[in-house]
């Protein structure tokens, strides 16, 4: 399973504001919206202040959906626990450059589990800390809310650091945001360079989950 190709805009629903009780249900249903990949936030409780889910639950989703899974992993170690993750069905491991001493060394050996690789900074995280690391990922994640909760408020000055990641990694790697995307950021954030745009609460808060995706959607084209 490939990451979708850099450059047409993908809408990514994250299931952390989905429904837990009936997650696999959740993903059917956003599958069909025709989205190609779901993102999954994993939280160590350490990282960031929340826990999520781990190894055992995304490859119980694993059996019920084709979908690409992007997971996200907020943890504080994320090499110690990256080969769980693969052998659970992920498709692709984003960690964060704030635990990461040597980023560029991780993302080969995530090449070489045969998943793809990403790197992710905060809001408060200078796009420099990235500069060298980012070109080799597949798809670099800017955070625009301090991860560990959905539902929160967009900070614009962290989504200003897009422009500036999409001219070092160029036209071939995803960039992707995380935190509150809906109506009204989405196509924001696709002006400054993003393709993926994570969007939980947005999707999740309505009744009708398909149409949401379809709103997000015809949101940035309309930009």
């Amino acid at each position: 399973m490939k990451l979708p190709e850099a450059g047409v805009v993908e809408v990514n629903p994250s299931i952390l504001s989905a429904d837990f009780a009936h997650l696999a249900e959740e993903i059917a249903l956003i599958e069909r919206a025709g989205v190609k990949m779901v993102h999954l936030d994993v939280m160590d409780g350490h990282f960031v202040p929340n826990i999520t889910i781990g190894p055992v639950v995304i490859a119980g989703l694993r059996r019920h959906s084709k979908l690409f899974f992007d997971s996200h992993l907020m943890i504080t170690e994320p090499r110690k626990h990256a080969e769980a993750f693969v052998r659970a069905g992920v498709n692709h491991i984003t960690f964060h450059i704030e635990v990461e001493d040597k980023p560029e060394e991780f993302i080969d050996i995530l090449h070489n589990m045969g998943v793809t690789a990403g790197v992710c900074i905060n809001p408060e995280t200078p796009v420099e800390r990235i500069e060298k690391a980012a070109p080799l990922c597949d798809m670099v994640l800017v955070m625009t809310v301090h991860p560990g909760f959905g539902g929160q408020q967009f900070i614009a000055e962290a989504a200003e650091k897009i422009p500036r990641i999409r001219q070092v990694v160029g036209p071939d790697v995803r960039v992707e945001v995380d935190g509150g995307i809906d109506l009204r950021t989405a196509p924001i954030v696709v002006s400054y360079g993003a393709d993926t745009l994570v969007a939980g609460n947005a999707i999740f808060s309505k009744s009708d989950r398909i149409a949401a995706i379809e709103a997000i959607r015809s949101a940035y084209a309309r930009r």
